[in-house]
Formats: C-alpha cells, structure tokens, sequence
C-alpha cells in the first residue's frame, strides 16, 4: 500500500466534496463546502494548496479557472487512517477493538452485518 500522508478534519472536508464528484473547480468546491462550513473562499484555496502539496490532489488551469482532482480515493484514505487507528491504540489487532464495542449492547442489525462481513460477505449498507 503507498504512503498516504494524514490530513486534517478541514482538509478531510475538502476531499469529501471532491470524492463526490472529481475532478471540480474551485467555484463548485467552494459551493460543496460553504453550506456545512461557512468557510471564505480564501480558506478553501488555501486548503486546496495544502492538499496539492502533500500529493493527494492534483489541478490544472481550464481557462481562468483552475480544476482540481483527487489522487487518492476514499477507500485508499479510509483504509490506511484505519490501519494507522488500530496500530496506535490497539497494537495493530481488531479482536480488542471490538471488545471495546461488544461492552455495550449491539443492535441487532449491527450483529447482522458484522456476522456477514466475518463470514466473508459483503454487509449491506
């Protein structure tokens, strides 16, 4: 697996509005993100440089509008923040993860997709 770097919450919510929909300009980016952050536009392009600079996304210039798109995809992300989550606070095992969950009473349908994805299935959403 390659090296993803870490991302900040703002950043995550940078590429969550172009895992939604990639490649973007920076108008529609900053009308994805504006309604659940109410960040300037400043704050959205300096973001987007950030992300440019540590790889995971790239851009070019259409006209006056420059256009960015992710490098890595959601799953790639989630997967090793995951990885990286286990390895620090459960030495890189997820039988005490889940005991840590299993205190507390499980929701049937929980139970159900966890014997799924156990049993090699795939859980239903």
């Amino acid at each position: 697996m390659k090296h993803i770097p870490r991302i900040s919450e703002a950043e995550y919510e940078m590429m969550e509005a172009l895992w939604k929909k990639s490649p973007a300009g920076t108008n529609e980016i900053v009308e994805r993100v504006l309604p659940g952050t109410g960040w300037q536009p400043n704050t959205v392009h300096t973001l987007l440089k950030r992300l440019v600079k540590k790889g995971v996304l790239t851009y070019w210039k259409e006209g006056r509008m420059f256009v960015y798109e992710a490098l890595i995809s959601k799953n790639e992300y989630l997967e090793q923040e995951g990885r990286n989550f286990l390895d620090r606070y459960f030495g890189g095992s997820i039988a005490p993860l889940l005991a840590s969950y299993l205190e507390e009473p499980v929701p049937e349908e929980e139970l159900e997709e966890l014997k799924q994805l156990l049993d090699g299935g795939k859980a239903e959403p």
